[in-house]
């Protein structure tokens, strides 16, 4: 009787051990301070989160004084940075953007802002890194098995046809290492970024890497990476985002996800529209800098938002890690385990980021996020370093 009372007593010590255990980050959430939505976010001051608040002053100083230097009418600051490729031109919507705005975001709570914060703006590039949150759900939901399929068993249209594009698989889109070519909604590969040197012929013509050993950073193959998904969640991805991340984490309704005029696809009977990864040709994510930040808690905070985890942790585990053909770049997130160093910066800190000053900073360890927007490129090492120079 008293060795079966005992085992009794110990299955049931076990027992509540893993209730605890598989409990730990659902206590965790509730603790952390979250924004509701449709209220006003909390602030802290500087001090009441750690920061010095005479940093902190400063780092908002230089983001103020340092307005980017691209044309505040985006129609001509696109066409004019990317006037050397060959057959550019606008394909979707654009926008006349603002002033310098932002904010530091400091266990949950507002430490500083400027700005508009709630006005709309393109993002450019940092629309990749939402781009690869729904290739990170689409995993977590099992419409992919693994990033290392091909992507031709999911797409088998003539997208992926022959003995090179083949062999792309997930990864590689999402790495931007795949060296894909061809022609996606009337833009040719090759037209994007060319090389400096060489002609049409040349840039046409060039011998292929094999898939995972190149880097090169090029929107046509970013959108092929969101015409893929949309081929796999047969859903515009717009409604995936908002119904998965946007709304559970309370952003605003005001935000906007664009293609290009002619991105539009035919899917189980109806059209939809293959959005863009960025604004290259126009188009991309119009989002404010409120839901920006956010989006980057969601991410400091490892994919849960007040318990309720949205993103998985083995996908968070992933993004960031450093690709083998370059280092600085992850799944569609900029690292600091490569070449860039920022000072007084520790290098698990990864962001997002797009032209014209574009950031969101993710900074898991210390949750922290630093939204930046239309801050000058140059200036962006001394912002995020005297922020972490305020840190006490």
């Amino acid at each position: 009787m008293e060795v079966n009372l005992r085992k009794s007593s110990l299955v049931r010590m076990l027992f509540l051990c893993v209730i605890v255990i598989s409990n730990t980050s659902w206590l965790i959430a509730q603790q952390a301070y979250y924004p509701v939505a449709n209220a006003e976010w909390e602030t802290r001051s500087p001090s009441e989160v750690g920061l010095d608040p005479t940093g902190i002053q400063s780092a908002v100083e230089i983001a103020l004084e340092n307005d980017n230097p691209v044309e505040r009418d985006l129609r001509l600051a696109i066409l004019r940075s990317f006037s050397r490729e060959p057959y550019h031109q606008l394909a979707g919507p654009t926008r006349e953007r603002g002033n310098p705005a932002g904010l530091i975001i400091k266990n949950g709570y507002i430490a500083a802002q400027w700005g508009d914060v709630e006005r709309v703006d393109m993002t450019f590039s940092v629309t990749k890194s939402y781009l690869s949150t729904m290739a990170g759900l689409a995993l977590d939901d099992g419409l992919i098995q693994n990033v290392d399929e091909q992507v031709n068993k999911y797409v088998w249209d003539e997208t992926f046809d022959g003995a090179h594009n083949s062999k792309i698989t997930w990864k590689h889109l999402l790495q931007q290492n795949s060296d894909w070519y061809g022609s996606l909604f009337g833009i040719y590969d090759w037209t994007d970024r060319p090389p400096r040197e060489g002609s049409i012929d040349d840039w046409r013509n060039r011998p292929l890497h094999e898939p995972g050993t190149h880097y090169k950073y090029n929107d046509v193959r970013v959108n092929l990476l969101a015409y893929s998904l949309l081929q796999v969640w047969r859903r515009p991805l717009p409604m995936v985002l908002k119904e998965r991340i946007m709304d559970p984490i309370g952003a605003s309704t005001t935000w906007r996800w664009h293609g290009y005029d002619n991105t539009f696809t035919l899917i189980d009977g109806i059209m939809m529209q293959s959005v863009s990864g960025g604004g290259h040709h126009g188009g991309g994510l119009f989002i404010n800098t409120l839901d920006h930040a956010r989006f980057g808690l969601l991410f400091a905070r490892r994919g849960n938002w007040n318990g309720q985890q949205l993103i998985s942790e083995s996908w968070m585990d992933e993004i960031a890690k450093p690709s083998e053909p370059f280092a600085e770049y992850g799944y569609m997130w900029w690292t600091l385990k490569g070449d860039t160093k920022w000072e007084n910066v520790p290098d698990h800190v990864y962001y997002a980021a797009g032209f014209g000053g574009n950031y969101i900073i993710v900074d898991e360890e210390n949750d922290l996020v630093i939204v930046l927007r239309w801050i000058d490129n140059s200036s962006l090492e001394d912002f995020v370093s005297t922020v972490y120079q305020s840190m006490n």
